[in-house]
């Protein structure tokens, strides 16, 4: 029998370790990412001045849909990251950009580092984070939208193979999008 904290997705990736992802347990994983999310390297995310017991609320209703979805990446047993996924139609994203079938959204956050950074961490992370997207053959474009001012992170996803697009005004934040088509698949 499963458990909602069990991995969902693992691998062995050679000369960085057992990567896995499992879902967020909000009541669990609030400690956990209020840490992370309030932290000023986490500005971009949006949930610096959230309380723990917000941070824990905000999972718990991402739980609650079908269409949006957190998880935890996991190096060795310790949690790294964390990552949201979204169906663009039922996102306010959608409304900026035509959706086209097999579009899939993507937020990312690496935690913070443990010791200092190391060199292809994130890139790893990512790539990882982007094959367990990808087991999902419907999925033919992957779409992120990080803050507009955030230049480490459109340079990382550009360096992953994400194309910008547009800039967009978001609820919250003006966004870049960018997109990344399915290997092998032709972009519409």
């Amino acid at each position: 029998m499963t458990t909602p904290t069990d991995p969902v997705w693992r691998r062995h990736v050679d000369g960085f370790g057992e990567v896995t992802i499992r879902p967020v347990a909000p009541a669990t994983d609030a400690d956990l990412i209020h840490d992370w999310v309030t932290r000023e390297r986490s500005r971009f995310w949006g949930m610096r001045d959230a309380s723990r017991e917000r941070v824990e609320e905000i999972y718990a209703y991402l739980d609650s849909l079908t269409t949006h979805h957190a998880y935890l990446i996991h190096r060795d047993g310790r949690p790294v990251g964390l990552f949201q996924t979204y169906e663009p139609a039922a996102d306010p994203v959608g409304e900026c950009y035509d959706v086209r079938p097999g579009d899939f959204g993507i937020h990312l956050m690496v935690g913070p580092p443990d010791g200092g950074t190391e060199p292809g961490f994130t890139g790893t992370v990512l790539g990882a984070f982007l094959d367990f997207v990808l087991t999902d053959g419907s999925r033919r474009r992957i779409v992120v939208e990080p803050d507009a001012r955030n230049d480490r992170a459109i340079a990382r996803l550009v360096r992953a193979g994400f194309v910008p697009g547009p800039e967009v005004d978001l609820p919250h934040k003006r966004a870049r999008l960018l997109f990344l088509d399915r290997p092998g698949s032709v972009p519409g």
